[in-house]
C-alpha cells in the first residue's frame, strides 16, 4: 500500500479497545481487507492476522502489543491502532489512546459489559477521546445485541445512542436497521443488500430511534427545541448533530455487526468518515514551555510549531529501537533534527515510516495528524516530546498503571547471566508497565502486570536478546530482633606456631525498638584496650547482618561492651571481632529472639458488589481491614494491613475475584512478629538449607 498525503479534514485516527476476545483484531482485519489495504483476510486463530505479527501473538492467538495500520475510505485516510484486551497489557492501551483523537470500543454481544471494556471507556474519558461502540459477534450462540445495547446504556448512561438495530440474534442474526436513515440491510452471504424494515421491528425501530434523537439533539439547541416540541428532524440535521455530539463527547453511537462474517463493516467505515472528528477538530494540545513553565496551547496545524508525541517504543535486536510517533503540530522531516525537551538533547531523525502492521513504508515527512515511526533514536523514550530547539515544548507524561505482580528472576545458564543485564534494560525500553529492581535479600525482581505479562516478557527476552530466565517466588525480607536482655561471654583463643589469637568480651544485649543496631562500651580500667573497640563493633554488626535465627538481619538491639580481657602479644582487632560475633550469636538465643515480617499498607479499589469477597480474602491472608471509603462510580477503596508474604499472588487472585475490575497498591508500613507456628516453619527451612549448603 502506498500512502497518499491528505489534508487534516481527511484524516482520522481510531484506537480499537475493549475486553479480550471481543474481536478487535478480526474487526480491524475486515476493515483493512474491505478497503484494499491488505489483499488477504488474516485470522487470529490461524496466526495469520496482519496486526498480530509478533511470534508470541501468533502462538497465543491473541494481541499482546498495539499495532498500527491505515486504510482509505471515501477519500479519507483512517489510521487504526489495534490494542490488546487482556488486562496484563493495559499499558499498550494507554499508549494507543495517546496516539489518536477517537476510539472504537468493541463489545462481545454475548458477554455483557466486561472489565476490559470498562477500563477502555475509562481511559477514553480520561483522555477526552471521542468514542463510538461496535457490538460484535452478533452471530454467536447466546448473543443478544439488543440486551448488549441496554447493558451499555445501564453502565455508561443515556449518552449511549443506538445508531443501528440488529435484525435477529445469534444464529438468526442477518443484518441491521440504520436508525438515522430508517433503512434495513441484510447479509446475503457475500454482501449487504438493502431490504424493507421488517414489520415486526417497526415499534422497536421507533423506540430506538427516539433514544438516538434524544441523545443527538443535545448537540444543537435548535434541534433540541424541535425534538422537545415533537417536530420532525431531518436526516441531515441528525447527521450534523451526530458529528458534533461525537466530537464533543456528548454522545457515543452504537453499531452492530459480525467481524467474522463481515456484517456491518461498510456502515462502520461510513461512521468513521461521517461522525468521528477529523484531525483539524482536535482541541488545541496543552503543552509546557520548559524555559518559562508557561502553558502553551498548540492547535493541529502542519505549518505550526513542531510538536510530536512519542507513544511507544519497541526494541529489536537487528534494527534497534523503533519509536512510534504522532505528529500533533508542524511537519517532521526524514533526515532532519528534532529537540527532545524532556532530555535536553538534539535527536537526529532518520528515515520516517508509515506503519502497515509489520510492514513499513518509507516517507519523506509526517504532518500534523499523522502517525508513523522512526528507527534508532538515541535518547528518546516512550512519553517524550519532540519539538524544535528554537521553540521547545513538553507534553504531559503518559500515566501508566503500576505493576503489582512480583517474581524473582535468575538466568537459566551462565551464558544467560552475561546477557541478562543488557537484555533487561532493552526490554524495559518497550515495557512501561514493568520494573526491574534489586531486593534487600539480593534477588533480582521483575515486577509486571500479571502472570501472562511475565511469561511474555520471558519469551521475548529469550527470542529477541538470547537471554533465558527462570522465575520463582521472591524471598520475604524478614527481620530478626530480641525481646529480652542478657549478659553473655565471648572468648576466642587460638594458638599457632607464632603469634596466637586471643579476644575476650562480655556483652550486655537489650532491645532497642526503632533504634537499629547500637553499640556502646562501659569499659573501666582498660581491661579491653580502645584500639580493639572497632573490632568488637564490627563483629557485632557483621553477625547481626547475617542473622541468628533464620539468616535474616538482626535489628533494633543495643550491645554494650562492659568487660573482657586481652593478651599483650596474641590480641588483635580480628580476635576481638570473632569473640564479639560468638558472643552475639549465643546471647541472642537467650534474649527471646523473634522473627519479624514486613506488613504492607494495601489499598484495594473494587466495585461495591465485590466488597464482601475481597474482605474475606484479605482476612484469609492474615490481613486486618482498617477502613472502607467511597471512590465514586460505584467503587470503594479498602485499606488494610497485610503481610507481604501473603501478597505475591494477590494480583492474580484479585483479578479472579473481581472479574478483572479490582486494582491495588501496596507499600511497606511496618514490621510485626511472625506468628509462632509460621516462624517455626521458616526457621526449620533455613536450618535445612544451611545444612544442605554445608554438605
Amino acid at each position: 500500500m502506498t500512502t497518499k498525503s491528505v489534508d487534516l479534514l481527511h484524516l482520522r485516527s481510531v484506537v480499537l479497545a475493549g475486553h479480550a476476545g471481543s474481536g478487535k483484531t478480526t474487526l480491524a482485519e475486515q476493515l483493512l481487507f474491505r478497503t484494499g489495504a491488505i489483499n488477504r483476510l488474516g485470522k487470529v486463530d490461524d496466526g495469520t492476522a496482519s496486526l498480530d505479527f509478533e511470534p508470541e501473538e501468533q502462538k497465543r492467538h491473541e494481541s499482546l502489543s498495539l499495532a498500527v495500520a491505515s486504510l482509505e475510505h471515501d477519500g479519507t485516510r483512517v489510521t487504526l491502532v489495534d490494542t490488546p484486551g487482556y488486562p496484563d497489557f493495559v499499558g499498550e492501551v494507554v499508549e494507543g489512546f495517546a496516539a489518536v483523537e477517537s476510539a472504537l470500543f468493541v463489545m462481545d454481544a454475548s458477554g455483557g459489559v466486561e472489565s476490559g471494556l470498562e477500563t477502555a471507556v475509562a481511559l477514553g474519558r480520561s483522555n477526552g477521546r471521542a468514542g463510538c461502540f461496535f457490538i460484535n459477534k452478533c452471530e454467536r450462540e447466546n448473543a443478544d445485541p439488543n440486551a448488549a445495547l441496554d447493558a451499555l446504556r445501564a453502565t455508561f448512561g443515556e449518552k449511549i445512542a443506538p445508531l443501528q438495530l440488529a435484525i435477529g440474534a445469534a444464529e438468526t442474526f442477518s443484518g441491521y436497521v440504520d436508525l438515522v436513515h430508517r433503512r434495513a440491510y441484510r447479509w446475503d452471504g457475500t454482501r449487504e443488500v438493502e431490504v424493507p424494515v421488517p414489520p415486526e421491528l417497526e415499534a422497536e425501530v421507533a423506540r430506538r430511534r427516539d433514544q438516538l434523537l434524544e441523545a443527538a439533539a443535545e448537540a444543537d439547541d435548535d434541534v433540541l427545541t424541535k425534538y422537545l416540541e415533537g417536530e420532525e428532524i431531518s436526516d441531515a440535521e441528525l447527521e450534523a448533530c451526530l458529528h458534533r455530539g461525537v466530537r464533543d463527547s456528548i454522545l457515543a453511537p452504537v453499531l452492530v455487526g459480525s467481524a467474522a462474517r463481515g456484517i456491518g463493516i461498510s456502515a462502520l467505515l461510513d461512521t468513521f468518515v461521517r461522525y468521528l472528528p477529523h484531525a483539524a477538530e482536535e482541541p488545541p494540545v496543552r503543552a509546557t514551555d520548559p524555559k518559562t513553565g508557561a502553558e502553551v496551547r498548540v492547535p493541529s496545524d502542519p505549518n505550526g510549531p513542531l510538536l510530536v508525541r512519542v507513544f511507544k517504543t519497541t526494541a529489536d535486536p537487528f534494527v534497534g529501537r523503533l519509536t512510534y510517533l504522532r505528529v500533533l503540530s508542524g511537519t517532521l522531516h526524514s533526515q532532519g533534527h528534532a529537540w527532545n525537551a524532556n532530555r535536553g538533547e538534539d535527536e537526529r531523525i532518520g528515515q520516517l515510516l508509515f506503519l502497515h502492521g509489520k510492514e513499513q513504508e518509507p516517507v519523506g515527512e509526517l504532518k500534523a495528524g499523522e502517525i508513523g515511526a522512526v528507527a534508532k533514536l538515541a535518547v528518546t523514550a516512550t512519553g517524550d516530546t519532540l519539538s524544535s530547539r528554537e521553540r521547545p515544548l513538553v507534553l504531559p507524561p503518559l500515566t501508566f498503571p503500576e505493576p503489582t505482580l512480583v517474581v524473582a528472576i535468575d538466568p537459566l545458564t551462565k551464558s544467560d547471566l552475561d546477557k541478562m543485564s543488557g537484555a533487561l534494560q532493552r526490554m524495559l525500553d518497550e515495557e512501561p508497565t514493568a520494573r526491574v529492581t534489586r531486593s534487600e535479600t539480593g534477588e533480582q525482581l521483575l515486577v509486571a502486570m500479571g502472570e501472562a505479562h511475565i511469561a511474555v516478557i520471558a519469551e521475548r527476552l529469550k527470542r529477541k536478546f538470547g537471554a533465558a530466565i527462570v522465575t520463582r517466588t521472591p524471598r520475604v525480607p524478614y527481620r530478626e530482633t530480641i525481646r529480652g536482655r542478657t549478659q553473655v561471654h565471648g572468648r576466642y583463643k587460638k594458638q599457632t606456631g607464632g603469634h596466637g589469637m586471643f579476644g575476650d568480651v562480655w556483652l550486655e544485649l537489650e532491645p532497642n525498638p526503632g533504634g537499629g543496631v547500637e553499640f556502646a562500651e562501659k569499659i573501666v580500667g582498660g581491661v579491653v584496650p580502645r584500639q580493639f573497640f572497632p573490632g568488637v563493633e564490627k563483629g557485632i554488626r557483621e553477625a547481626a547482618a547475617e542473622g541468628v535465627l533464620a539468616g535474616y538481619p538482626l535489628i533494633d538491639f543495643k550491645a554494650t561492651l562492659y568487660d573482657g580481657s586481652y593478651h599483650t602479644v596474641d590480641s588483635n582487632e580480628l580476635s576481638f571481632k570473632i569473640a564479639a560475633s560468638m558472643a552475639l550469636k549465643q546471647g541472642v538465643m537467650e534474649c527471646k529472639p523473634v522473627l519479624m515480617e514486613p506488613i504492607m499498607n494495601v489499598q484495594v479499589r473494587v466495585p461495591e458488589r465485590y466488597m464482601g469477597d475481597v474482605n474475606r480474602d484479605l482476612n484469609g491472608r492474615r490481613g486486618r481491614v482498617l477502613g472502607m471509603d467511597p471512590a465514586g462510580d460505584g467503587y470503594q477503596v479498602i485499606t488494610a494491613h497485610v503481610p507481604q508474604a501473603e501478597l505475591f499472588n494477590y494480583a492474580t487472585e484479585l483479578r479472579s475475584l473481581t472479574g478483572g475490575r479490582g486494582t491495588f497498591t501496596a507499600t511497606l508500613d511496618h514490621y510485626e512478629d511472625v506468628p509462632p507456628q509460621i516462624a517455626e516453619k521458616i526457621i526449620e527451612a533455613h536450618r535445612k538449607e544451611h545444612e544442605a549448603a554445608k554438605s
